[in-house]
């Protein structure tokens, strides 16, 4: 059994990290208090797609290689729960990644968001009138919340436990 994840697998998941932490931040901060009426928004919208939909699918991608590829084996850190627990926020984070971007697709779809955004339509007034976009923002706000998990738990292990689980996901001899 390796000691550290695929280097194909480590690659996709800190790449896809960054993008999903992007586009969370984007979101949040860089669409919400930007009206549909102010033509940068397009843009802002265009990048946002793009980023998701990338994030998506380097995401499916990372899902068949660890499915194909050996693996370390899971973490025992003494305590039953956290253990538990630590594989219960894994398959959070992959469900609520693709969820949001289930809901992303479903609320563009919805609002007709391609032909505003790559064919020069008008934005709808408000997304807040398609029933995706309150999905979208729970599970945004669900995500973020198991991302600032993982990152806690990497961190406790990292320098709290010094038990090295930070190498596993880093490249180097497996």
């Amino acid at each position: 059994m390796p000691r550290r994840y695929h280097p194909a697998l480590v690659a996709l998941h800190w790449i896809t990290a960054f993008l999903l932490i992007g586009a969370l931040v984007g979101g949040t901060f860089n669409m919400a208090d930007v009206p549909n009426t102010d033509p940068s928004k397009v843009d802002t919208l265009r990048m946002h797609m793009i980023v998701g939909a990338t994030a998506l699918i380097l995401l499916l991608v990372r899902l068949v290689i660890r499915h194909r590829s050996a693996r370390p084996a899971p973490v025992q850190t003494g305590n039953a729960l956290i253990d538990r627990a630590s594989g219960l926020a894994h398959l959070a984070l992959y469900a609520l990644a693709i969820a949001m971007a289930g809901s992303g697709v479903a609320l563009s779809l919805a609002s007709g968001l391609p032909d505003a955004v790559f064919g020069g339509a008008p934005l709808p007034a408000s997304f807040w009138d398609y029933a995706p976009r309150y999905a979208h923002g729970i599970l945004a706000k669900l995500l973020g919340a198991v991302i600032v998990l993982h990152v806690a738990a990497a961190l406790w292990h990292q320098f709290g436990r010094r038990d090295g689980l930070f190498a596993r996901m880093w490249f180097g001899a497996r």
